[in-house]
């Protein structure tokens, strides 16, 4: 049987995400809380990608709901609560950050378009501003702030996760890409399933891109700087972020048949120059 900490650890590890990256560099307190919460992240998101029934998922997610409330009130049972709680207190991690996730999750379960970008804000704030706020509090925040800073950054990461991720996303029915702003470069819903490419389609993730960069310009310029050394890690998910959404431009937004992904030796060099440079 593993153990609480090495349930949540093989969890993050086994994502390959950028996220993992930047919690190597952190003291071990902090690394053990970050990678616990992201693993509760993770088991939520996972709900909705892998539970192909919405009733069941549904559910599940409800169980999710309970067990947050139960953990919370010194019960835990599920072995990411069990890694998680110790830290909650002492990170200031309180239980609307985690019902939020759960929050946005079930948007999934119950909206596949967003009729406009304030729409798809309030999806983004669930799933990654709250998140990005969680993931500060860790790293050491001491500016109110560089809350509004780690917002910012968590927009910025899920719109370039959105851009990465349209075709697969278009597979299981749903497409993040504002319904107006389709209308606005004349791209049909059905063209994107059908992974049909056309300079229409291409302007319209230009237009994408260059609000995924504006956000990660205007979180930059919000983190307060007493806090930017508190803060690398999210820099340096930062830096591999917008590296990853330079080479999608680069390719010219291949992104309907192909998922663009940068190799852990490169995430971790990203990373690294991050932490002993300070630098993109």
């Amino acid at each position: 049987m593993s153990t609480p900490e090495q349930y949540v650890q093989q969890k993050a590890a086994a994502s390959g995400s950028s996220f993992y990256y930047a919690f190597l560099f952190l003291p071990a307190p902090r690394r053990a809380a970050i990678t616990a919460f992201y693993a509760f992240c993770r088991e939520v998101d996972d709900v909705v990608d892998e539970v192909h029934d919405p009733s069941v998922a549904a559910a599940k997610l409800a169980w999710w709901q309970g067990e947050v409330a139960q953990a919370f009130a010194g019960q835990p049972s599920h072995p990411v609560m069990q890694a998680l709680m110790p830290h909650a207190s002492a990170y200031g991690i309180e239980q609307r950050h985690l019902l939020a996730v759960i929050e946005g999750c079930r948007m999934d379960l119950e909206q596949t378009r967003y009729l406009d970008f304030a729409g798809l804000a309030r999806y983004c704030h669930l799933v990654a501003g709250v998140v990005g706020e969680v993931a500060a509090r860790i790293f050491g925040q001491t500016q109110d702030a560089t809350t509004v800073y780690a917002h910012k950054l968590g927009l910025a990461f899920q719109l370039t996760n959105i851009i990465r991720d349209v075709g697969e996303d278009a597979m299981r029915g749903r497409i993040y890409l504002p319904v107006n702003e389709l209308q606005q470069f004349d791209v049909k819903a059905h063209e994107i399933t059908k992974r049909q490419y056309s300079e229409r389609f291409t302007a319209l993730m230009r237009f994408q891109a260059e609000r995924a960069h504006r956000c990660y310009d205007e979180a930059l310029a919000l983190l307060p700087a007493a806090d930017r050394r508190a803060q690398k890690p999210g820099l340096m998910m930062a830096s591999i972020y917008r590296t990853l959404l330079r080479e999608i431009e680069r390719d010219n937004f291949q992104v309907l048949n192909q998922r663009t992904s940068l190799t852990p030796l490169r995430k971790f060099w990203l990373a690294w120059k991050m932490q002993a440079l300070g630098r993109f």
